[in-house]
Order: C-alpha cells, then sequence, then structure tokens
C-alpha cells in the first residue's frame, strides 16, 4: 500500500527519520490528464501557519484550497484546518467532538476522520466549505469508521459492522448523504477494506470464502454494485492498492512465493507484471504506474513496461502521489527531503524547507503548487529542525 509519515508534530528534531506504510488517495484519472508539466525546476516555499499552535501539517490540495491538521493554541487540541490559496486563510474546520484530521478535499467539500471524544471511537466527517458545517458520516452499525479516499462527490473507507467484529469497504454520497456497504469477497461475513476510489470504481482488499486468512485485492462497480476479485500473479494473496481511470496497481504473491506489483486492467482482464521493483506503496495515473522496494522508487509504463529509477539512486525514495507527469514525495538520504520529479524526463527537484533541514511532500495539484510541511529553523544550533508548519511550495515560470 502507499507510503504514509509520522505527523509533523511528533517528528523528532534531529537524527534519521522512520518510513512507515499506510493508505494513499488516487488521483483522479480526470485531474491527472490536466496536470500540468512542472514549467521550471525552481519552487518557493510558503509558510501556511498553524491555528495557534505549534505545529501544523497539510495532507492534500485541489486548485483553491490546502488541507490537513494543526494544534490549536496552547497545543490543547489537533483539528482539520482548511487554507485557502488565493486569500491566504486557514479555517479551523472543528471536530465531532476531539480531534480531527483532513485527508482530502475536491470543489467545496473537505473529508477527514475525527474522535467523537477524548479517546472515543473515530468516525469519518465531511465539511462543507460554503456552510461551513461538518456532518458526521457515520458508520455501517459499528462504533468506528476511517476515511481513506475521494474521488468527486464519493468517499470511501472502512467501517466496523455492529458489534466490531468485521470491518467493511464503504462508499458515502456526500450529494445523497448516504452510505453504501461494499460487502466483502466472502459474503456478509467477511471483511473488507477500502484504499482509493477513482469515479465509480473502488479498490482495496477483502478476505476469501474459507479463507479468512487469506485477502486478494477487489474492485467494486458502484454503478452495478458488483465487486470484482482482481486474483494473484500466481500466488496466495494480493493487495489493490490504487486506481486511475480502469487500470488497478497493487501487490501479489507471486507463484515462487515473492511479491511482486502488478497492474489489472478492468476492462481487458489483463493483469501485468510489474516486477519486485514496485512490490510496495504503488500508486497509478494514467499510464504510469509507480511503486517501491522498500529502498528506491520506480516508474512502470503500462504501455511499453520499461522502467525508470526516481531520484538519485540514494537513500530511501518513496512517492506519496503520481499525477499525470508529476510525482511528489519524500527521499531519506539520511534526513527526509521533499522532492517533486517528472515522469517523462525524470527530473527531479528538491523542495526547500522553511529554515529547518526537513520537509515532506503530500500531494500535487495540477497548476503545479504542492503541498506538505515543512521545518522551521531550530531554536537551538544542536537541533536540525524547529517546528513543523503546514506549507505549499509553488513552481515558477521560465
Amino acid at each position: 500500500m502507499g507510503m504514509i509519515r509520522l505527523r509533523a508534530s511528533a517528528l523528532a528534531v534531529s537524527g534519521l527519520l522512520a518510513v512507515g506504510a499506510g493508505p494513499a488517495y488516487a488521483a483522479d484519472a480526470a485531474d491527472a490528464s490536466s496536470v500540468a508539466k512542472a514549467p521550471s525546476t525552481s519552487y518557493t516555499v510558503r509558510d501556511l501557519g498553524t491555528l495557534g499552535g505549534t505545529s501544523s501539517t497539510a495532507t492534500a490540495v485541489d486548485d483553491r484550497t490546502v488541507v490537513g491538521s494543526s494544534e490549536t493554541s496552547g497545543d490543547a487540541a489537533e483539528h482539520a484546518f482548511a487554507y485557502d490559496l488565493r486569500r491566504h486563510t486557514m479555517t479551523d474546520l472543528g471536530s465531532l467532538g476531539g480531534s480531527s484530521r483532513a485527508s482530502g478535499v475536491t470543489g467545496d467539500f473537505v473529508v477527514g476522520t475525527s474522535d467523537l471524544g477524548d479517546g472515543g471511537p473515530t468516525h469519518g466527517f465531511a465539511y462543507d466549505l460554503r456552510t461551513h458545517a461538518m456532518v458526521d458520516i457515520g458508520t455501517l452499525g459499528g462504533s468506528t469508521a476511517t476515511v481513506t479516499g475521494l474521488s468527486g462527490t464519493v468517499v470511501v473507507g472502512t467501517s466496523s459492522l455492529p458489534g466490531d467484529q468485521v470491518s467493511h469497504a464503504f462508499a458515502y454520497d456526500l450529494r445523497t448523504r448516504t452510505m453504501t456497504d461494499l460487502g466483502s469477497l466472502a459474503g456478509p461475513s467477511g471483511g473488507s477494506t477500502a484504499a482509493a476510489v477513482s469515479g465509480t470504481v473502488v479498490v482495496g482488499d477483502s478476505t476469501l470464502p474459507n479463507a479468512p486468512g487469506t485477502t486478494h485485492g477487489y474492485a467494486y462497480d458502484l454503478r452495478t454494485r458488483t465487486m470484482t476479485d482482481l486474483g494473484t500473479l500466481g500466488g496466495a494473496s494480493s493487495t489493490a492498492n490504487d486506481v486511475s481511470g480502469s487500470v488497478v496497481v497493487g501487490q501479489s504473491r507471486t507463484a515462487g512465493n515473492g511479491y511482486s506489483g502488478y497492474a489489472y486492467d478492468l476492462r481487458t482482464g489483463t493483469r501485468t507484471d510489474m516486477g519486485s521493483h514496485l512490490l510496495t506503496g504503488e500508486l497509478v495515473s494514467g499510464d504510469t504506474a509507480v511503486g517501491g522496494d522498500s529502498l528506491l522508487s520506480t516508474t512502470f509504463d503500462l504501455t511499453t513496461h520499461t522502467t525508470r529509477m526516481v531520484g538519485p539512486g540514494s537513500g530511501v525514495t518513496e512517492v506519496d502521489q503520481i499525477a499525470g507527469n508529476l510525482m511528489v514525495g519524500d527521499d531519506f538520504a539520511p534526513n527526509s527531503l521533499a522532492f517533486v520529479a517528472r515522469v517523462d524526463t525524470g527530473a527531479f527537484t528538491y523542495l526547500p524547507s522553511l529554515g529547518g533541514l526537513n520537509s515532506f511532500a503530500a500531494q500535487v495539484n495540477r497548476h503545479g503548487i504542492v503541498a506538505g510541511s515543512a521545518a522551521l529553523a531550530p531554536s537551538a544550533p544542536v537541533n536540525a529542525n524547529g517546528a513543523f508548519h503546514a506549507a505549499v511550495w509553488v513552481p515558477h515560470t521560465s
């Protein structure tokens, strides 16, 4: 599955930074096709500030809004925020009772996850930037739900069922405020999770009939309400991590009991082995997939089946989003530095911090503006970083 990072507020101010794994948000096919090619390799960093607290981090961006989470005054709580790129204003979105974290934005809607109270269960939320209202999107009958993807007006995630013994993937329609249980490949008693959504296709993992410990990647069509088992590359299990148009990417066990990245075309039923260089963090946009081998990241051209290494080949490189001709992520060599890379030429550009050493990139919009977080200058010379703030990097035109 796609890589994630530690929250900026929890990062150490010096030393090596850890690498983790978790869900990633897919770039919609329509958005990806219109992402602007980077006109230059020169970027200016902008500090977005906080909601009054010490630190903040940005997690997603669209044409006009950056979202993420920030500590509030006195670092008393963590709240989701929305930052208007044109007005340069940050809005506290509140919470459902405890802390909240925004993870996706499209147009007037922000989505994320919030605690219901200190130490309480989590629910997904949807915030309308026009009405300034936060809605609890609820659950499938259990106590908890999390949001993992957003495409247009469709929110996807995972929710526990009544009794909290089993969880299922769900799709929530922001227009009708209805939640759909996507079920599982093993029926109602099986488990499933949602990783990403593009248009009307949701992808994730599901348990199998008579094999509760084994999962296969699936694709769920919201129009036909059908779930497709994506199978494997000859081994027992697989995952589905991202989707762009009709192409799903994930990881699979091979016939030799190894691991490899794969791409599955929902139109033709064709499964492509992308090799062991793309066995983790698979993402896809258009005709290009990208993944890693726990050290370096590699792109895979789905038309020509050619590969290209991302970055300088040193440290640990992880891509957090691919959208059209641009990829953004982090290079741990040995400290984390945010980067932008071009798919077509392989050009690789490190992004500056806000005075400290480290920075993290999360997403890029169709204008080439990157959102993430960056370290302020340290308060003491023995430290590499000060607090981390949400940031955007704006490309210069030639």
